[in-house]
């Protein structure tokens, strides 16, 4: 019998828009915690108006907020604040990333709320920290990834600056913010107390720079774009075949001794150039010259599949149209199928977390805006004459 996902009983507030905050509950929601996304009523989060759309639904805002509630209410009317407080009082987190200091001018703020709720766990998602002299500049990914480093070191070497394809600032603050919050339930466990969390995406960024820092701080050296390159060791990269690149990674003393068998070139191993993983990187450039003027004469999978014949770590090089029909994830049932109000199912991406005596929760596909503010401010004590005042007034929406 598999138990309750690991976060029932424990709610959540989230007052976010985007990326980082969303994720984080995501991840909450996932496993099992209770969100309940607190929108603007006029817009809702506005990933709702970012395409591509299905039926009038952002197909990216039904995936990122899946099993999440939504509740519409405007923050700024007196009535919609006190009902926050309200709702505020019956839960145990509540993940924000509006600009430093918006919530407390909403009256809001963490200490307004943890003296009303003690026990609240405050997570404050922001571009640059709650303080500190850029806290009141803009920031997205985009501007973490600049600053913290990460697209100086990204992209081929001699070529303009490259982001991650993907917004990694955002996902990794968001985890950030997801490990924050159970250790913080944790702890809350063992004093009673709850606390004010302050993540954000710049130094999230920069706590990723973990062999950049070994480097620099070892040897004064500035790291910089190496393409596919690892930064100490080779073969550890892109490789070109004659219909495109794979990527292999002979690390350990093994593993190269079975990529030069596979090469066709055991000589390699006694070659003083590439005696060591030291001396093989150093030699790097005529290392993977000297492999590509074998492996451009043969095809990715030839290539893949003597490597893995021989242990030696390989993947193909994947685009998105075949990660998401892979054999290996279905099999794993990686995917799953949520449903929704209008759009019938919509795929969703897997949580990564596998339980071996729970199960990641799989309920529904992200909420129709304000798809349940009538259940969530009935539960606070409003009658049915005031929730439909307070949506005929915009201090509330009510989903149709």
């Amino acid at each position: 019998m598999t138990n309750p996902a690991p976060l029932s009983g424990i709610r959540v507030v989230e007052v976010g828009n985007y990326m980082a905050a969303p994720f984080c509950c995501m991840q909450l929601a996932d496993l099992g915690a209770e969100v309940i996304k607190v929108e603007v009523p006029t817009t809702g989060d506005l990933v709702r108006s970012s395409a591509p759309f299905i039926e009038g639904e952002s197909s990216t805002f039904v995936r990122l907020n899946r099993n999440k509630r939504s509740l519409a209410l405007n923050l700024k009317d007196a009535r919609g604040k006190e009902l926050f407080r309200e709702l505020i009082k019956k839960v145990d987190v509540l993940v924000e990333n509006l600009r430093p200091g918006t919530m407390a001018e909403l009256g809001l703020g963490q200490s307004e709320l943890r003296a009303l709720h003690p026990r609240l766990i405050y997570v404050a998602i922001s571009g640059w920290g709650q303080d500190g002299p850029l806290a009141q500049l803009a920031g997205l990914d985009i501007m973490a990834q600049a600053m913290s480093g990460l697209m100086s070191i990204t992209g081929e070497p001699d070529g303009p600056p490259v982001k991650a394809g993907v917004p990694v600032c955002d996902l990794v603050c968001g985890l950030y913010g997801a490990l924050a919050t159970v250790t913080a339930l944790r702890a809350r466990d063992e004093h009673g107390m709850g606390d004010f969390i302050d993540i954000s995406l710049y130094e999230s960024g920069v706590s990723l720079a973990v062999w950049e820092a070994g480097r620099y701080f070892a040897t004064g050296e500035v790291p910089h774009a190496l393409g596919s390159a690892h930064q100490s060791a080779a073969p550890y990269q892109a490789i070109r075949a004659s219909d495109g690149y794979f990527t292999v990674g002979a690390t350990s003393e093994p593993n190269w001794n079975g990529f030069c068998e596979v090469m066709g070139r055991p000589d390699w191993k006694d070659d003083t150039r590439f005696i060591g993983a030291s001396a093989r990187h150093a030699h790097r450039a005529e290392l993977i010259e000297a492999v590509e003027e074998i492996t451009a004469g043969q095809t990715i999978s030839h290539w893949v599949s003597r490597l893995q014949r021989a242990g030696v770590p390989c993947a193909e090089i994947q685009t998105y149209d075949t990660v998401f029909g892979d054999e290996h994830l279905i099999e794993r049932g990686f995917f799953w199928d949520a449903p929704h109000p209008t759009l019938g199912t919509v795929r969703q991406i897997g949580s990564a977390i596998n339980f071996s005596g729970a199960a990641t929760r799989r309920d529904s596909a992200g909420p129709l805006l304000g798809a349940d503010s009538a259940e969530i401010l009935a539960d606070l004590g409003c009658s049915d004459e005031e929730i439909a005042s307070l949506a005929t007034a915009g201090v509330t929406k009510l989903a149709t």
